[in-house]
């Protein structure tokens, strides 16, 4: 089996036991702001938080940033990368990358916010990532995310 596709089991002190492959690893070559020195991650999708992703520190286990497709909150999102992004991370093509915005959940707060200012980009091919800070759109570090609209009762 080539090494790159070798299985590793660890246990994550938020997921519990998993199990993923060393070509599922994200790299972060510059680290995340507030996180520099962490740079390998694995991206988990749990049951029941089918909307978010979940990106977990290879490098310190008590380190797991929830973050989430911006389109599936937000249809009108529409980021233009800055072209040091484009360039760093190697990208040619749209269907090269995924977009990820962290999403922030205060202890009490009656609201989630999602930071649309600075999205993760990842380079489906390399799997290197990088936050980047948008030049331009006027989004903002904690945009509130809507709360679902309750269902219509029939016959009202």
């Amino acid at each position: 089996m080539d090494t790159a596709d070798r299985e590793i089991t660890e246990d994550l002190p938020r997921f519990g036991t998993c199990t993923y492959r060393e070509s599922e690893v994200l790299t972060f070559p510059w680290g995340l702001p507030g996180f520099g020195t962490l740079r390998r991650f694995i991206a988990l999708n749990l049951e029941g938080q089918e909307k978010f992703v979940w990106l977990q520190s290879l490098d310190d286990h008590s380190v797991a940033l929830p973050t989430a497709d911006p389109w599936q909150i937000f249809a009108d999102y529409a980021p233009h990368l800055p072209p040091y992004a484009i360039s760093s991370l190697e990208l040619t093509s749209p269907e090269e990358f995924a977009t990820l915005c962290v999403v922030v959940v205060t202890p009490g707060a009656a609201e989630m916010t999602m930071n649309l200012l600075a999205p993760i980009v990842v380079n489906l091919r390399s799997r290197q990532a990088r936050q980047v800070t948008l030049e331009t759109g006027g989004y903002s570090v904690r945009t509130p995310i809507p709360r679902k609209a309750p269902a219509a009762t029939a016959g009202a």
